[in-house]
């Protein structure tokens, strides 16, 4: 995929690359709309199920699970998480783009980071997007070259997850569900994947040397190990902030967890929150599939948790948004 990118700029220099082909586009749509509906209708019956075990109507049923939530301490928490997410977040953006570009300062990353949360209500990456064209006006720094820098930190990403992942399982293993017993062989199975991938953009592997080559990838080209262990060493912070964070809001909810427990839990829950369902669908049935004792409350749970992380992102871009608007446009 990101060589046929690479390959449809370079044919039309101009940026007006062709669409895909609109086959794949309309299947990959098909997918994710039957997985809405897949997590949609699993959600209604488990918390209709629920609601009839003790005698209510789901309206009632759920409205009782809102009511019993301490919502002040909770909104407390969550926008000190969100202040801290955004501060990690950017940093790892600003060091990123030193490493394989050029040296920017945090403070002028701040607004434009910030910023982009707002678009990524709507679509991730083009908020991602944005943040190559406020790069290209404001420092005449090539887009594709940001575009790869934002394809390093995604690639990172995965791999980060499968590594907490990995710590989570082998720190509380026996108190996870048997599916989470396929962690540790999906781990192993990375590590080649991860070392072929580095020779190969290290030019140890000389076959498929053009491809390699194209500017989308030019993060990689210049990537080596300890650009990959710093990203881990600056992202995790955020991950083990979490852990801490969704430990002490599910017992907000009426839900009792312990730290290791959500240690297993939260990479898993983040890869799930990471697929485009509306509301976070597919994260929400994750947490209703991790605790089927608590169906209300992990549904209320899932939906505020992370649906409000996004919003109040959100609303620090409109806190920056002027600064960025002036970045741009004086």
């Amino acid at each position: 995929m990101w060589a046929s990118t690479a390959r449809s700029e370079e044919q039309h220099p101009g940026g007006n690359a062709p669409a895909g082909p609109p086959q794949r586009s309309r299947a990959g749509r098909a997918a994710f709309l039957a997985l809405s509906l897949a997590c949609f209708a699993y959600l209604y019956f488990r918390l209709d199920g629920a609601a009839a075990r003790e005698g209510l109507s789901l309206a009632a049923y759920m409205a009782r699970v809102f009511a019993n939530v301490e919502w002040l301490p909770w909104i407390a928490l969550m926008v000190g998480y969100s202040g801290l997410y955004f501060l990690i977040d950017t940093l790892v953006v600003s060091r990123a783009l030193n490493w394989f570009i050029t040296p920017v300062r945090y403070r002028d990353i701040l607004p434009i980071r910030a910023s982009a949360y707002i678009i990524s209500i709507f679509n991730e990456q083009i908020g991602k997007g944005a943040m190559a064209y406020y790069l290209n006006r404001r420092d005449g720094v090539p887009g594709w070259e940001v575009g790869s820098v934002m394809l390093f930190v995604m690639f990172c990403e995965t791999f980060y997850l499968l590594f907490w992942a990995t710590v989570g399982y082998g720190a509380s293993g026996p108190a996870l569900p048997p599916a989470f017993g396929l962690i540790p062989w999906l781990a192993a199975a990375a590590v080649p994947v991860f070392a072929v991938w580095v020779l190969y953009f290290r030019g140890a592997i000389r076959v498929g040397a053009a491809l390699r080559e194209r500017r989308i990838f030019h993060a990689f080209r210049h990537a080596e190990l300890k650009h990959y262990a710093l990203f881990l060493l600056l992202r995790s912070p955020a991950l083990l902030a979490a852990v801490f964070v969704y430990t002490t809001a599910l017992r907000l909810f009426g839900v009792e967890a312990s730290l290791l427990e959500l240690l297993g839990y939260l990479p898993v829950i983040f890869f799930a929150a990471a697929v485009p369902t509306p509301m976070r669908a597919a994260a929400i049935t994750s947490w209703v599939i991790l605790f089927p004792e608590n169906e209300g409350e992990m549904a209320a749970f899932g939906f505020v948790q992370h649906n409000f992380f996004i919003l109040f992102n959100a609303l620090i871009g409109v806190a920056f948004w002027r600064r960025a608007q002036r970045d741009l446009f004086g």
